[in-house]
């Protein structure tokens, strides 16, 4: 009410866990130091004046599948890959798939399931395996399964190469969502502010440089606020499973491993 915060918390389900079952879900990010240049990909290139609306929600677009949940496996970069996949294939088609998280699980060898991975690399999988199926053909079960069962016959969509956001740059990300999709990001999500934010507009608590621990989804932005992000936390966490998260200063470093699939 003093305007001294700009969201608010709330219980959720990360009360009940463990902190097992809590690192579990946090630490699901790969350092992409060692990853970097395993994968060939495109910049994005930015305008100097991008004429891009001030006002962009993908949801609304009709391109964003329902919010969905990791359970207890660190998977978040699946999820956040598929979201982007999702997007990608509704803005050719016109058609809205859930795709499978749990293929890229037990097909993505360059990832480690259940123990982390990264959005480049999984789109690379969708590359070389020439597509991804339907949630609805390889259900998730949230383990690590290590037997790929991916069906070529049954393919959804298909990924040529890699798009890549320069690293912290904001701008760049903003004419990518509104020009591209929703777009594949890593934020630090190592804050107990961030495990238990249930509304409003986030602003990480912490100084310093950021540490990438976490994947999710930016779908659209309110340029003189907020990015709309998803999460793959179930609807009960956030505003139905959704962040505001303040724009204009790199907050939880959401530009820093930005990358969206390119058909």
């Amino acid at each position: 009410e003093l305007g001294k915060y700009t969201y608010w918390l709330g219980m959720n389900h990360f009360g009940d866990l463990t902190n097992e079952e809590l690192q579990n879900r946090l630490r699901c990010l790969l350092s992409d130091s060692e990853n970097v240049t395993k994968v060939n990909g495109m910049t994005f290139k930015s305008s100097d004046d991008p004429d891009i609306p001030d006002q962009v929600d993908w949801r609304i677009k009709g391109g964003v599948t329902a919010v969905k949940d990791q359970g207890n496996c660190g998977s978040c970069w699946a999820f956040s890959a598929t979201g982007a996949l999702e997007g990608m294939h509704f803005k050719k088609t016109g058609k809205l798939v859930s795709l499978s998280e749990q293929n890229l699980i037990d097909c993505s060898e360059e990832n480690n399931g259940c123990k982390g991975g990264l959005m480049h690399l999984a789109f690379d999988t969708v590359r070389t395996q020439e597509g991804i199926n339907s949630e609805e053909n390889y259900p998730y079960d949230g383990m690590d399964d290590y037997s790929c069962r991916y069906e070529a016959e049954n393919s959804i969509t298909k990924c040529s190469t890699v798009g890549r956001i320069l690293t912290g740059d904001e701008k760049a990300l903003q004419e990518a969502v509104a020009t591209v999709g929703p777009i594949a990001v890593g934020v630090d999500a190592r804050s107990s502010n961030f495990n238990f934010y249930k509304s409003g507009i986030f602003k990480n608590p912490w100084h310093g440089d950021p540490q990438l621990t976490h994947a999710m989804l930016v779908v659209g932005y309110n340029s003189t606020k907020h990015w709309i992000v998803k999460n793959s936390w179930s609807r009960g966490w956030g505003e139905d499973g959704y962040m505001l998260l303040e724009l204009g200063s790199n907050q939880l470093g959401i530009a820093n491993m930005a990358s969206y699939p390119i058909p």
